[in-house]
């Protein structure tokens, strides 16, 4: 049967203290609510419905490139029941189980939503909640139950007895509704309390009354249940995906010398006996091979490594390093670079939309833009390629075994012939044949004596400020 889940996103979350929504602020590179329909996938929903609210229009962008989502707007927010009524009179009725999630609740695992959902369809449940057991349960609504062990009532902390306040298992907010039975009944929430809102959890008290069987089972670990509502919270969230992602990662054949300072997006993926260290962030779609190093203080943004690589004190973007490739330290790699195998780019080196050929190096203090570039050639220090006239970008292509020597400026478009040599210091404006030599220098000129005569006269000058200012003093 299918499944259908409400991924409730319409708040403002003031505490955030932001011009934007709560949940469209990012744990890992992505955003609050984005993980919340992924494990709704990933849990098996048939149906991801979205309801928006305050900031409509950031939370669409985000599924902009997946049209399976479905948006639902609540232009009043008057509470979580109002919600799920929004979805049923903007879609119609609600067809099997159907989960209600919450898009700052970035932590929930798929696995939890599949044994909700499993345990509400194999008792034919009218309502199932989540429930969880954190280390303080203050603010939260207690779990009573009967003496079956059955879930008798959801009693909000402020109207809690004594007794019940020393109950910790508390109400996670995350249900499993029949669907029939919701649309049937959803109508009957009121709005007879103190903020004037409806909320979703009154309809197991209704539940109850309609003599409709309703149960409720426990989150394996309260954390995955934290929702985020201020800064301070999303960093606590944060370091709970971040410590779930690196075990797994670990637990695959991945080094970590510190893994409290790695940090690695949901979608990278990093090959065995691959070493990441201290201060590394991988995101988007990265992907590294095996037995490379990365870091330490290494950005990567949708790169490809593959295996054998070095990649340090490096940021790249939208960039490929192939196999055995040596890249810094501080190198910058900008969309559109490939590194071909064996190649090394060196220390504060910037690659731009370029092809470094295979075995080709670029050690230190260049900047390559718009070239492609062939194997075996070595680029000497500070060497750079002109690329841009002010309107237009040019390419420099660059033949095999090229020789370029120290501060040489390569003005595009322009052509490097194989094996061809270019002395130091050198402004190339023209193509140069393969096997040939360019050399273009000013001639130098030496003035013997000239410098002797120059650093007497400051000296001179100099002496002469101070004793005016000394004589200004004493007057």
């Amino acid at each position: 049967m299918a499944l259908t889940a409400l991924v409730l996103a319409a708040g403002e979350g003031t505490r955030m203290k932001s011009k934007h929504c709560k949940v469209v602020h990012e744990v890992l590179g992505k955003p609050l609510v984005w993980w919340s329909v992924r494990s709704a996938r990933e849990a098996g929903a048939d149906r991801v419905i979205v309801v928006v609210g305050n900031g409509a229009d950031e939370v669409r962008a985000i599924f902009a490139d997946d049209p399976s989502v479905e948006f639902v707007e609540q232009k009043e927010r008057l509470g979580t029941g109002h919600a799920v009524r929004v979805v049923r009179d903007a879609i119609g009725a609600f067809q099997g189980p159907t989960v209600v999630l919450y898009g700052d609740t970035p932590l929930v695992r798929a696995e939890t939503i599949r044994a909700l959902v499993d345990h509400s369809k194999a008792g034919h449940y009218a309502c199932t909640v989540l429930t969880m057991d954190p280390p303080d349960p203050t603010g939260y609504g207690r779990i009573v139950r009967d003496e079956s062990g059955e879930i008798a009532a959801i009693v909000e902390h402020k109207d809690c007895t004594p007794e019940q306040l020393l109950i910790t298992e508390s109400n996670s907010g995350i249900y499993c509704f029949c669907g029939g039975r919701l649309t049937e009944n959803v109508d009957k929430i009121t709005n007879d309390n103190v903020q004037g809102e409806y909320y979703i959890t009154d309809m197991l008290g209704i539940y109850k009354e309609m003599g409709e069987p309703v149960s409720a089972i426990k989150a394996p670990e309260y954390s995955e249940l934290l929702g985020v509502n201020s800064r301070s919270q999303l960093a606590v969230a944060t370091a709970v995906m971040q410590e779930r992602i690196n075990q797994r990662l670990m637990a695959e054949g991945v080094t970590m010398l510190s893994p409290s300072q790695v940090w690695v997006g949901p979608d990278v993926q990093v090959g065995r006996d691959t070493v990441l260290m201290p201060q590394t962030y991988l995101w988007g779609s990265t992907t590294i091979g095996e037995d490379c190093v990365i870091g330490p203080n290494t950005r990567l943004t949708n790169c490809r490594v593959g295996n054998g690589a070095s990649v340090e004190e490096t940021v790249g973007y939208d960039t490929t390093i192939d196999d055995e490739c040596t890249v810094g330290p501080r190198a910058y790699l900008r969309p559109g670079t490939h590194l071909m195998p064996g190649a090394h780019v060196g220390t504060h080196v910037e690659i731009k939309n370029s092809t470094i050929g295979a075995g080709s190096k670029v050690p230190h203090l260049s900047y390559i833009g718009d070239t492609t570039m062939g194997s075996g050639v070595n680029i000497g220090a500070g060497s750079i390629t002109c690329n841009y006239d002010g309107v237009f970008k040019h390419r420099t292509t660059i033949g095999n075994d090229v020789f370029v020597g120290s501060d040489t400026m390569m003005v595009a478009p322009v052509e490097l012939g194989d094996g061809a040599l270019v002395g130091a210091s050198s402004c190339i404006t023209s193509d140069v044949p393969a096997g040939a030599i360019a050399l273009e220098r000013s001639e130098q000129v030496v003035l013997k004596g000239a410098a002797t005569k120059r650093m007497a006269s400051l000296r001179d000058q100099k002496a002469a400020q101070l004793l005016k200012a000394q004589q200004a003093k004493q007057a």
